[in-house]
């Protein structure tokens, strides 16, 4: 995790590069500028993480260099110094998506625990995302595999594999149901199970809940994943039912089969 610091009193900015123990706050490394256009050099030449900017410099105030953060698209989470209580600022930190806003003085301490702070939810924020994209490129496989397998013409066997194909769309929809598909396909909710069971041999409801679980499974192999975020990507919000269910299909909860699978 790379910070930027930013502030145009030269001194300070330096002594707090060198006197903050930053790898106790997950930094592993500090570049410092000494105003907005030095800020920009930095970024645009270095993979920035966090910024940690005096708003109060000469010249474009701190609030500048943010927004030509997000005017050009730079995924960076930014904290404010100030040493003035001014609402204004405040208020166009926070349209400008800012992660913190620190009241000068402030301790090392309470800097050091603020960036900590703003580097855990980026980490949880980036793993989240790839741990979304990684289940949307697993069920997209899926779901291939199940429309290559579509034959012409609405016989019920067609009907069933639709069925499965809509199902693999919508693992991570927390409403999905039998009702739910057969409105989607216009059909009898008792007629689709019925044929659905008569083709898989299991009803509807048990092959959501089965491949919800090998979707689990599948994610909780990512070594970065967290079982309650995984919980959320297979459409459960009740974690606790979600490791009650899982734990009658692999004999374990969520977290314990994470940690095998990181042991193996």
């Amino acid at each position: 995790m790379n910070l930027l610091m930013v502030n145009d009193l030269e001194l300070t900015v330096n002594t707090m590069k060198e006197e903050i123990p930053w790898e106790q706050y997950g930094i592993d490394q500090v570049f410092v500028a000494y105003n907005v256009v030095e800020g920009q050099k930095v970024i645009s030449e270095q993979t920035i993480d966090l910024l940690l900017c005096d708003i109060e410099m000469p010249g474009e105030y701190g609030i500048a260099l943010i927004r030509w953060i997000r005017e050009n698209e730079y995924d960076i989470d930014c904290i404010l110094l100030t040493c003035h209580a001014e609402f204004t600022y405040a208020r166009e930190a926070i349209t400008l998506n800012c992660q913190d806003y620190l009241l000068l003085p402030a301790s090392y301490e309470t800097i050091g625990e603020t960036v900590k702070k703003v580097a855990e939810r980026r980490i949880r924020r980036l793993q989240d995302a790839r741990l979304q994209e990684y289940g949307k490129s697993w069920l997209k496989e899926r779901e291939d595999r199940v429309n290559q397998n579509l034959e012409t013409g609405k016989s019920p066997k067609k009907v069933v594999e639709e069925c499965v194909a809509y199902i693999m769309q919508n693992l991570n929809n927390e409403e999905l149901s039998v009702n739910d598909i057969a409105s989607h396909f216009y059909l009898n909710p008792i007629y689709l199970n019925r044929i659905f069971k008569k083709e898989n041999k299991i009803t509807i409801s048990q092959f959501i809940i089965r491949e919800k679980m090998s979707l689990a499974a599948q994610l909780l192999k990512n070594p970065s994943s967290s079982a309650l975020a995984v919980a959320n990507q297979v459409g459960y919000q009740n974690y606790s039912y979600f490791s009650t269910i899982f734990k009658k299909y692999y004999g374990c909860t969520p977290s314990q089969y994470r940690d095998q699978e990181e042991k193996e």
